[in-house]
């Protein structure tokens, strides 16, 4: 059986226009963003706890300022730096303060080099002095100041760099940098993607020490891809992948002494991944995590960096892996917060400096999806959970002792919350599927509402004029499990008429895509298409997350085999509905989801008639180690797991109608899956459409690059369903 329920919180004003209006959303309209959220600029709390600052732009010069706010009356106090008083800079995209906030960093002039990897000139702002000191004339990665502000490190051609700010002279770190061989500081390719980090050194609390990693990608196979450009002939990007299977970088931990220049070697055994170090209080001690190629047990270490000694704090081991996270927080006397899923959710757990458990924090059949921080002062930890439900999100402060819990922000949607440095206040960000984001300011300890900050009525009334409909949440029983999911009908629903079901998902490990919060541009396409009158579906599978992990972790060893196995099942309960066209079944999805729609055209070819792919994996041994070895293990450990539910294996079952997407640019999924798939439907003389973004990356975006492609989607699809 399946329940659905309407979310019916639609201001009744908007409900009587929406069956009054016909205006439809159009491709051009959601991709020039016309229905753009009003939102909060990136704001940064000031030590004192009661102000914050807000990089601005003047929309009329350009020029861009570092202004102050207080939290109480969230008015403008002063403005730190302007660039139209900076000689040289005409505008800064983003900065970061020291310590003691005299001293500012400012980025300019930044480009991109993969997923979260920039490169760009870098200045130090001395709010004291009004000096401005430029750290390089080349583009640097990750400048990060040191916590007295009297140095700075950074990474150029993949060696670490230290710039003195006193003297305004800069020594060279490391010298074996090479590109494509050896990097110092920074991280490789898959360690950006997939363990989602670049900076890969850290200062220590007095300055004195920086600890980073080393990455020898000697043995690591070469990747190259063709970039088209405008020029006569194209180039190739070639940088170093990993592919499942094949050698990883070989990672080390080095300690670099400020003041004797000495690096010193920290040997940590057989590790084979480190994720993460991080610093505690405690200036000659180290924190480091490890986590063997299989990823199911992990290690957290300290290292006693007088004598570079590592022992170990705390260990986790799973049945099938342990989930990376930064939730590690040091309290005063380095005693720790940790969060695991050791009980079978993610929750919680105190532990003393030497790593014995003091308690479990939290717990309960709900999730912690996001660890504020905690107010040693209070001794408040400030948490977002699922406990009002998993398609819902909610703001908690509880006692250390896991008693005292208090509810802060749970009003039936998403909540999520900016803490002030101190912990008095926070900004609370509120959206549900039927309310645009709304922002607050609240007192942390009592959650009281202090001031309405900004809302979105003005993007409500403009939706009044178009026809939308509500999502219908609710649970459908498929395989033994209740899973989530949402419908969207036409306004003007009629269950005596058969409709289309177009369904969509992404179905990859921990993810969720139905979710009481407010729409996306995807979501502004289903709208569009619902008004053609298609129906739309959205099944959260097995696999994905936010209830429990053995309903995440069930998928280990065979990704994409349960979960294409309940979007089918899920799409066959949906046709015996009276007012589903069981003829006029479509799916489709993104990069994971690419790869479900992909495999569920084929392995479900009686009851899916049309799909579209974009950006598909459509084998696992073509993505990189850290994520499909997570799941999968190696090739030579698992070869059914990664050979029978890889498409371009059974192109005969193609039956339906089939749209593939990729862009060629693409460093992530190469579109190499994309010419494997193509190349056997070939052979095996299927008829299928596809096109290739010339140049573009994983997200498929530039210019008018998304219009063209929603629009080629929807052509495709109401030409096929």
């Amino acid at each position: 059986m399946y329940k659905l329920y309407v979310v019916a919180l639609f201001f009744l004003s908007f409900q009587m226009s929406i069956l009054s209006q016909e205006k439809q959303i159009s491709i051009e309209a959601i991709y020039s963003n016309e229905f753009k959220t009003e939102g909060l600029d990136v704001l940064r709390s000031l030590n004192n706890g009661e102000q914050y600052t807000v990089l601005n732009v003047d929309a009329v010069t350009g020029n861009t300022s570092i202004d102050k706010y207080d939290y109480k009356t969230l008015k403008k106090v002063e403005t730190l730096v302007s660039s139209a008083s900076l000689e040289g800079i005409q505008k800064f995209s983003s900065y970061q303060f020291s310590d003691d906030e005299s001293k500012i960093l400012l980025a300019t002039e930044v480009e991109s080099i993969f997923r979260r990897s920039t490169l760009g000139v870098f200045y130090i702002y001395d709010s004291n002095t009004k000096s401005l000191t430029k750290i390089s004339d080349a583009k640097i990665q990750e400048p990060t100041l040191s916590p007295d502000g009297k140095h700075v490190a950074y990474v150029l051609n993949n060696n670490l760099f230290l710039m003195d700010l006193q003297s305004g002279t800069t020594k060279q770190v490391t010298t074996d940098g090479v590109k494509n061989k050896i990097i110092n500081g920074v991280t490789d390719w898959v360690y950006e993607e997939e363990f989602s980090f670049v900076r890969a050194f850290e200062w220590n609390a007095n300055s004195s020490k920086i600890a980073f990693l080393r990455f020898d990608e000697t043995n690591v196979p070469q990747f190259s891809m063709d970039v088209y450009g405008t020029e006569k002939y194209p180039r190739q990007h070639v940088f170093k992948y990993p592919k499942a299977g094949e050698d990883n970088a070989k990672v080390s931990l080095h300690m670099f002494d400020v003041v004797s220049n000495e690096i010193s070697d920290i040997n940590l055994g057989d590790a084979y991944y480190v994720p993460r170090i991080k610093w505690m209080n405690d200036a000659n001690s180290l924190s480091v995590q490890t986590i063997n190629r299989h990823q199911n047990h992990l290690k957290l270490h300290l290292v006693d960096t007088r004598t570079n000694t590592v022992s170990t704090l705390l260990e986790e081991k799973d049945k099938a892996y342990v989930d990376i996270h930064d939730n590690l927080t040091f309290l005063a006397d380095d005693s720790f917060i940790w969060t695991s899923e050791k009980d079978g959710w993610n929750h919680i757990y105190l532990y003393n400096s030497n790593g014995e458990l003091m308690n479990q924090v939290t717990s309960g059949n709900w999730e912690v999806t996001r660890y504020y921080g905690y107010d040693q002062n209070e001794d408040k930890i400030y948490y977002q959970s699922t406990e009002n439900g998993s398609i819902n999100r909610g703001i908690y402060s509880v006692e250390s002792n896991g008693k005292g819990k208090k509810e802060l922000a749970t009003e039936s949607g998403s909540n999520s919350a900016s803490f002030s440095a101190d912990f008095t206040y926070f900004i609370n960000t509120y959206s549900s599927a039927t309310t645009p984001p709304i922002y607050t300011l609240h007192k942390a300890l009592t959650g009281k509402k202090i001031k309405d900050i900004k809302d979105n009525t003005a993007l409500l009334k403009k939706l009044s004029a178009y026809a939308i409909s509500p999502k219908e949440f609710g649970t459908i029983s498929i395989n033994g499990n209740d899973l989530n999911m949402y419908m969207i009908k036409p306004k003007d629903f009629d269950p005596s008429k058969k409709y289309p079901l177009f369904m969509y998902q992404y179905s990859g490990p921990g993810s969720q895509n139905v979710s009481n919060s407010w729409m996306r541009a995807n979501d502004y396409w289903h709208q569009k298409l619902v008004s053609e009158g298609y129906i739309i579906a959205c099944v959260d599978g097995r696999g994905t997350g936010f209830k429990g992990s053995d309903f995440k972790k069930v998928t280990y060893l065979n990704l994409v085999k349960y979960e294409t196995e309940d979007q089918i099942a899920a799409a066959k309960k949906l046709s015996e509905l009276d007012y589903i066209d069981e003829n006029r079944t479509g799916i489709w999805g993104w990069s994971f989801g690419g790869h479900m729609a992909t495999n569920c055209i084929l392995k479900g070819n009686d009851t899916f008639e049309m799909a579209i792919a974009v950006a598909p994996v459509t084998s696992w041994r073509f993505y990189d180690t850290i994520y499909t070895e997570r799941f999968m293990r190696t090739p030579a450990e698992n070869p059914s797991g990664y050979d029978d539910n890889s498409p371009f294996n059974y192109p005969e079952l193609l039956k339906g109608k089939y749209l593939l997407i990729h862009g060629s640019g693409d460093d992530n999924v190469h579109v190499q899956n994309t010419m494997r798939m193509v190349e056997a439907l070939i052979q095996a003389n299927k008829q299928f459409e596809w096109g290739i973004y010339p140049d573009k990356n994983h997200g498929i975006y530039g210019g008018n690059t998304r219009i063209h492609l929603f629009n080629k989607m929807t052509n495709f699809l109401k030409s096929n369903l």
